[in-house]
Protein backbone atom coordinates (compact mmCIF):
# COMPACT_ATOMS: atom_id res chain seq x y z
CA UNK A 1 0.00 0.00 0.00
CA UNK A 2 1.30 3.43 -0.95
CA UNK A 3 0.82 6.76 0.80
CA UNK A 4 -0.58 5.62 4.14
CA UNK A 5 -0.36 6.78 7.72
CA UNK A 6 -0.52 4.77 10.95
CA UNK A 7 -2.97 5.36 13.78
CA UNK A 8 -1.79 4.31 17.24
CA UNK A 9 -5.19 3.81 18.85
CA UNK A 10 -7.28 1.84 21.30
CA UNK A 11 -7.05 4.41 24.13
CA UNK A 12 -9.99 3.99 24.32
CA UNK A 13 -11.45 2.03 21.46
CA UNK A 14 -14.69 4.02 21.17
CA UNK A 15 -12.74 7.30 21.07
CA UNK A 16 -10.45 5.88 18.37
CA UNK A 17 -13.50 4.78 16.42
CA UNK A 18 -14.74 8.38 16.61
CA UNK A 19 -11.47 9.70 15.15
CA UNK A 20 -11.56 7.17 12.30
CA UNK A 21 -15.18 8.02 11.60
CA UNK A 22 -14.27 11.71 11.37
CA UNK A 23 -11.54 11.19 8.78
CA UNK A 24 -13.71 8.80 6.77
CA UNK A 25 -16.68 11.15 6.67
CA UNK A 26 -14.82 14.42 6.19
CA UNK A 27 -12.65 13.46 3.24
CA UNK A 28 -14.34 14.40 -0.02
CA UNK A 29 -15.06 11.32 -2.10
CA UNK A 30 -16.62 10.39 -5.39
CA UNK A 31 -15.47 6.79 -5.41
CA UNK A 32 -13.98 4.20 -3.06
CA UNK A 33 -10.44 5.07 -4.11
CA UNK A 34 -10.80 8.63 -2.77
CA UNK A 35 -10.72 7.48 0.85
CA UNK A 36 -7.44 7.73 2.77
CA UNK A 37 -4.98 4.87 3.19
CA UNK A 38 -4.17 4.06 6.80
CA UNK A 39 -3.34 1.27 9.21
CA UNK A 40 -5.19 1.26 12.52
CA UNK A 41 -3.49 -0.26 15.53
CA UNK A 42 -6.32 -0.59 18.05
CA UNK A 43 -4.27 -1.70 21.03
CA UNK A 44 -7.06 -1.94 23.59
CA UNK A 45 -4.76 -3.57 26.17
CA UNK A 46 -2.54 -0.52 26.67
CA UNK A 47 -2.60 0.05 30.47
CA UNK A 48 -4.60 2.98 31.78
CA UNK A 49 -2.65 6.17 31.19
CA UNK A 50 -3.96 8.19 34.12
CA UNK A 51 -3.34 5.37 36.61
CA UNK A 52 0.36 5.23 35.74
CA UNK A 53 0.87 8.98 35.54
CA UNK A 54 -0.54 9.45 39.02
CA UNK A 55 1.02 6.30 40.52
CA UNK A 56 4.19 4.88 38.99
CA UNK A 57 3.66 1.58 40.79
CA UNK A 58 0.85 0.91 38.29
CA UNK A 59 1.57 -0.75 34.91
CA UNK A 60 3.64 1.49 32.65
CA UNK A 61 1.88 2.07 29.33
CA UNK A 62 5.06 3.17 27.54
CA UNK A 63 6.20 -0.34 26.64
CA UNK A 64 2.98 -1.27 24.86
CA UNK A 65 3.09 1.94 22.84
CA UNK A 66 6.80 1.46 22.11
CA UNK A 67 6.02 -1.95 20.62
CA UNK A 68 3.20 -0.46 18.53
CA UNK A 69 5.31 2.42 17.22
CA UNK A 70 8.30 0.24 16.36
CA UNK A 71 6.04 -2.28 14.64
CA UNK A 72 4.47 0.41 12.48
CA UNK A 73 7.84 2.03 11.76
CA UNK A 74 8.92 -1.16 9.99
CA UNK A 75 6.05 -0.64 7.54
CA UNK A 76 7.29 2.89 6.74
CA UNK A 77 4.10 4.97 6.95
CA UNK A 78 4.25 8.60 5.83
CA UNK A 79 3.44 9.75 9.36
CA UNK A 80 1.88 8.56 12.62
CA UNK A 81 -0.94 9.90 14.77
CA UNK A 82 -1.99 8.91 18.28
CA UNK A 83 -5.56 10.05 19.06
CA UNK A 84 -5.19 9.95 22.84
CA UNK A 85 -4.28 13.12 24.71
CA UNK A 86 -3.06 11.52 27.94
CA UNK A 87 -0.78 9.09 26.09
CA UNK A 88 1.23 12.12 24.93
CA UNK A 89 2.87 11.91 28.35
CA UNK A 90 5.44 9.76 26.51
CA UNK A 91 5.34 11.66 23.21
CA UNK A 92 9.03 12.64 23.19
CA UNK A 93 10.15 9.10 23.99
CA UNK A 94 7.89 7.59 21.34
CA UNK A 95 8.78 10.11 18.64
CA UNK A 96 12.49 9.45 19.29
CA UNK A 97 12.05 5.79 18.36
CA UNK A 98 11.79 6.57 14.63
CA UNK A 99 12.48 9.29 12.10
CA UNK A 100 8.92 8.99 10.75
CA UNK A 101 6.95 12.20 11.53
CA UNK A 102 4.78 11.77 14.62
CA UNK A 103 2.08 14.41 15.01
CA UNK A 104 1.58 15.97 18.45
CA UNK A 105 -2.17 16.51 18.81
CA UNK A 106 -1.88 18.71 21.89
CA UNK A 107 0.47 21.21 20.28
CA UNK A 108 -1.61 21.28 17.11
CA UNK A 109 -4.75 22.00 19.15
CA UNK A 110 -3.20 24.77 21.23
CA UNK A 111 -1.84 26.49 18.12
CA UNK A 112 -5.30 26.31 16.59
CA UNK A 113 -6.74 27.99 19.69
CA UNK A 114 -4.25 30.85 19.38
CA UNK A 115 -4.95 31.24 15.67
CA UNK A 116 -8.73 30.98 16.00
CA UNK A 117 -9.13 33.11 19.14
CA UNK A 118 -6.19 35.56 19.12
CA UNK A 119 -7.83 37.90 21.64
CA UNK A 120 -8.55 35.23 24.24
CA UNK A 121 -5.88 35.30 26.93
CA UNK A 122 -7.05 32.17 28.74
CA UNK A 123 -8.74 28.91 27.91
CA UNK A 124 -10.70 26.50 30.05
CA UNK A 125 -9.32 22.99 30.22
CA UNK A 126 -11.24 19.81 30.98
CA UNK A 127 -9.28 16.56 30.77
CA UNK A 128 -8.34 13.37 32.59
CA UNK A 129 -6.81 13.68 36.03
CA UNK A 130 -3.59 12.31 34.53
CA UNK A 131 -3.30 15.04 31.92
CA UNK A 132 -3.96 17.73 34.49
CA UNK A 133 -1.72 16.16 37.13
CA UNK A 134 1.27 16.14 34.78
CA UNK A 135 0.53 19.55 33.21
CA UNK A 136 0.39 18.03 29.72
CA UNK A 137 -1.88 20.69 28.25
CA UNK A 138 -1.02 23.38 30.78
CA UNK A 139 2.61 23.46 29.64
CA UNK A 140 1.63 23.72 25.97
CA UNK A 141 -0.85 26.51 26.73
CA UNK A 142 1.78 28.45 28.67
CA UNK A 143 4.30 27.94 25.87
CA UNK A 144 1.79 29.65 23.58
CA UNK A 145 1.58 32.63 25.94
CA UNK A 146 -1.92 31.91 27.28
CA UNK A 147 -3.34 31.10 30.70
CA UNK A 148 -5.36 28.03 31.67
CA UNK A 149 -8.47 27.77 33.84
CA UNK A 150 -9.38 24.43 35.45
CA UNK A 151 -12.53 25.54 37.24
CA UNK A 152 -13.38 24.74 40.85
CA UNK A 153 -13.16 21.47 42.78
CA UNK A 154 -16.56 20.32 41.53
CA UNK A 155 -15.46 20.24 37.87
CA UNK A 156 -13.00 17.31 37.85
CA UNK A 157 -15.39 14.77 39.44
CA UNK A 158 -17.97 15.67 36.80
CA UNK A 159 -15.40 15.27 34.01
CA UNK A 160 -14.14 11.97 35.44
CA UNK A 161 -17.70 10.65 35.66
CA UNK A 162 -18.34 11.55 32.02
CA UNK A 163 -15.07 10.04 30.76
CA UNK A 164 -14.83 6.88 32.84
CA UNK A 165 -18.21 5.88 34.21
CA UNK A 166 -20.30 6.94 31.23
CA UNK A 167 -18.13 6.58 28.12
CA UNK A 168 -15.39 4.10 29.03
CA UNK A 169 -17.50 1.81 31.23
CA UNK A 170 -20.94 2.09 29.63
CA UNK A 171 -20.12 3.24 26.10
CA UNK A 172 -22.62 6.07 26.54
CA UNK A 173 -22.41 9.86 26.33
CA UNK A 174 -24.36 11.81 28.96
CA UNK A 175 -25.05 14.91 26.89
CA UNK A 176 -26.69 16.75 29.78
CA UNK A 177 -23.64 16.24 31.99
CA UNK A 178 -21.31 17.35 29.19
CA UNK A 179 -23.35 20.52 28.61
CA UNK A 180 -23.46 21.27 32.34
CA UNK A 181 -19.66 21.06 32.54
CA UNK A 182 -19.33 23.52 29.65
CA UNK A 183 -21.95 25.81 31.19
CA UNK A 184 -20.15 25.96 34.51
CA UNK A 185 -16.78 26.57 32.87
CA UNK A 186 -18.31 29.45 30.90
CA UNK A 187 -20.70 30.99 33.42
CA UNK A 188 -18.90 30.33 36.71
CA UNK A 189 -15.26 30.56 35.63
CA UNK A 190 -15.32 33.00 32.72
CA UNK A 191 -14.08 30.63 30.01
CA UNK A 192 -15.16 31.84 26.59
CA UNK A 193 -13.40 28.83 25.06
CA UNK A 194 -13.01 25.34 26.56
CA UNK A 195 -10.40 22.84 25.40
CA UNK A 196 -11.50 19.19 25.37
CA UNK A 197 -8.34 17.54 26.63
CA UNK A 198 -9.45 13.92 26.30
CA UNK A 199 -10.67 12.00 23.26
CA UNK A 200 -13.68 10.76 25.24
CA UNK A 201 -14.65 14.42 25.60
CA UNK A 202 -14.22 14.79 21.85
CA UNK A 203 -16.65 11.91 21.50
CA UNK A 204 -19.06 13.77 23.79
CA UNK A 205 -18.78 16.79 21.51
CA UNK A 206 -19.48 14.62 18.46
CA UNK A 207 -22.54 13.03 20.06
CA UNK A 208 -23.89 16.11 21.87
CA UNK A 209 -22.86 19.18 19.83
CA UNK A 210 -26.03 21.21 20.44
CA UNK A 211 -24.80 23.82 22.91
CA UNK A 212 -23.86 27.52 22.64
CA UNK A 213 -20.28 27.23 23.93
CA UNK A 214 -17.00 27.54 22.03
CA UNK A 215 -14.74 24.50 22.27
CA UNK A 216 -11.35 23.49 20.94
CA UNK A 217 -11.63 19.81 20.04
CA UNK A 218 -8.14 18.32 19.54
CA UNK A 219 -9.45 15.10 18.01
CA UNK A 220 -11.49 16.99 15.42
CA UNK A 221 -8.53 19.25 14.67
CA UNK A 222 -6.21 16.24 14.36
CA UNK A 223 -8.66 14.63 11.93
CA UNK A 224 -8.62 17.73 9.72
CA UNK A 225 -4.81 17.92 9.78
CA UNK A 226 -4.59 14.20 9.03
CA UNK A 227 -6.77 14.58 5.94
CA UNK A 228 -4.85 17.61 4.73
CA UNK A 229 -1.47 15.92 5.08
CA UNK A 230 -2.59 12.61 3.59
CA UNK A 231 -3.98 14.35 0.50
CA UNK A 232 -0.88 16.52 0.08
CA UNK A 233 1.38 13.47 0.26
CA UNK A 234 -0.83 11.53 -2.13
CA UNK A 235 -0.48 14.45 -4.55
CA UNK A 236 3.30 14.20 -4.41
CA UNK A 237 4.45 16.23 -1.39
CA UNK A 238 7.40 14.99 0.63
CA UNK A 239 5.99 13.53 3.89
CA UNK A 240 8.60 15.02 6.19
CA UNK A 241 8.36 18.46 4.59
CA UNK A 242 4.56 18.41 4.65
CA UNK A 243 4.45 17.38 8.32
CA UNK A 244 7.10 19.83 9.51
CA UNK A 245 4.73 22.78 9.97
CA UNK A 246 2.62 20.71 12.35
CA UNK A 247 5.40 19.40 14.61
CA UNK A 248 6.04 22.67 16.51
CA UNK A 249 9.30 21.46 18.00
Amino acid sequence: MKHFFSIIGGMGTIATESYVRLINHRVKIEKDQDYLNYILVNDAEVPDRTSYIMDHSKPNFFYDLKEDVLGQAQLKPDFMVMPCNTAHYFYDDLAALTDIPFLHMMRIAVHQFVDQYPDEKKIGLIATEGSIFDHLYEDEIHRAGREVEFGGPEIQPMVTELIYRDIKEKGEVDGDLYHEILRKMHDDYGCNVVLLGCTELSLAQEKAPDHPYHVIDPQSILADVTIKLALQIRAGADPKAACQKYLFD
